[in-house]
């Protein structure tokens, strides 16, 4: 079945067009006809857009009148929503978030009784509801809808419980990205006694992600640099990625973040078959240091959604993007920018290293990623010129780098990254690719 609504991570689009309240309305009526229970509990947060009382309303509108109970966490990080179903027992989880993305976006996304994502099956019965070839009469009384009281504070309280960790004499710099993470993150860093600055944590609706965060990390690298920190933490708007700056100012992306930690852990004896599972956007010198390590890495297409699904048949344990979306299944059964941060931290102190001796680990092979803004993205299967010079460039490489195209799964974008050597090498395979992707698709952004 062709999806219409649901992507690689739930419905997205920009608010009151292609994500309107209208849909939200029908996504609450779809989830409720989906789920086993007769009268299911749909725990439902939201980040800090604009948009998102809106679609909360009209979510929370819809799974009431379809005839289930609606509780609300309010603003709060995507992966506290997955741990809070499993708390509080509810059928499900809804999260009103667009990530990373701008402000002007926004979407939906559920987990399942379980804590993971809904699977494939039952977001097809939710499609096949939205578009009209599934349905049920409402019920003649709604459901109840309540607050869920002290919801960050339960999410902090279960996560930190977890780790035994005193972070005092540390000073951390956190970047909230104006999101979700703005009172979590605080709270728990706080609370294990760590000495911490906060950037960004001032959400007014319009300025989430906005030249801040884990997607633009000028601003955090400068204060962290300038101002003595120890190291500083970006978030996402949502709180399920984290990227870190090291006391120098230098950027430690998900690929170092990983490496550290599949470390640490296979060291500790908590790295299930020693292997990690990643996606094929992680650098050629991740794999190069794990092999080293004993350590296999598993690969997937890009998306958390793969990760965790090799991750569950493989009985593997820990896996992640460069993004920083790491999955620690010991901790949570999605991605936690704040659990991540707090299994880096413990790295840090029950080894004594700074974060720029651990980030040793690996050597980052020169890469550079272009995005190209398309208004058909599956036109490029059939752009023969533009896989024509991608074999070309791959043969110039050898073993030494490599070539991934591909579409984005959550923006009008073609991806093109490379890989090798020299830097050099690496800019001007790139931009001859990147040349061909503009002729043939589009502009890049």
């Amino acid at each position: 079945m062709t999806r219409k609504y649901f992507g690689t991570d739930g419905i997205r689009g920009r608010a009151n067009e292609a994500l309107s309240a209208d849909l939200a309305l029908a996504v609450g009526r779809a989830a409720v006809a989906v789920l086993p229970s007769d009268d299911p509990v749909v725990l439902i947060g939201r980040d800090t857009r604009v948009s998102g009382p809106m679609l909360e309303a009209a979510l929370v509108a819809g799974v009431s009148s379809a005839g289930g109970r609606a509780l609300l966490a309010g603003v709060i990080p995507t992966p506290a929503v997955a741990g809070l179903v499993i708390a509080q027992g509810a059928d499900a989880g809804a999260v009103i978030s667009a990530s990373h993305n701008p402000y002007q976006d926004n979407g939906i996304k559920f987990f399942g009784a379980s804590g993971f994502k809904l699977t494939d099956g039952q977001e097809h019965e939710m499609e096949r509801f939205l578009i009209g070839t599934a349905g049920a009469a409402l019920p003649p009384n709604p459901g109840i809808v309540e607050e869920l009281e002290d919801a960050v504070e339960r999410y902090v309280a279960g996560l930190t419980g977890r780790f035994d960790l005193d972070l005092s004499g540390l000073r951390i710099l956190l970047d909230c990205a104006n999101g979700a993470t703005c009172k979590s993150s605080p709270l728990a860093f706080s609370r294990l006694g760590a000495d911490i600055a906060v950037i960004n944590a001032e959400p007014n609706g319009l300025n989430i992600n906005d030249s801040c965060g884990s997607t633009h990390m000028e601003q955090l690298c400068e204060a962290v640099r300038a101002d003595g920190f120890d190291l500083g933490l970006a978030f996402d708007g949502d709180g399920d990625r984290v990227l870190a700056v090291d006391a120098g100012g230098r950027i430690i992306d998900g690929d170092f973040v990983m490496a550290i930690c599949a470390n640490y852990l296979k060291q500790q004896g908590k790295l299930p078959q020693d292997t990690i599972v990643t996606t094929v956007m992680t650098n050629l010198g991740f794999h190069l240091a794990m092999k080293q390590l004993g350590i296999e890495v598993k690969t997937t297409a890009v998306g958390d959604r793969y990760v965790l699904e090799e991750m569950l048949a493989g009985g593997f344990g820990f896996g992640g993007e460069q993004s920083g979306h790491l999955i620690n299944l010991e901790t949570g059964t999605t991605g936690d920018g704040l659990a991540t941060s707090l299994l880096l931290l413990e790295v840090m102190v029950n080894t004594g290293k700074s974060l720029a001796e651990l980030a040793g680990i690996m050597d980052r092979l020169p890469q550079k990623l272009v995005n190209v803004k398309v208004q058909d993205m599956q036109g490029l299967q059939q752009a023969a010129q533009v896989w024509d010079v991608v074999e070309a460039e791959t043969s110039i490489l050898g073993d030494s780098g490599r070539i991934l195209v591909r579409p984005s799964g959550t923006e009008p974008v073609v991806r093109v990254m490379v890989e090798a050597a020299t830097s050099e090498l690496c800019d001007q395979v790139c931009d001859r690719i990147v040349a061909i992707v503009v002729e043939s698709l589009g502009e890049p952004v």
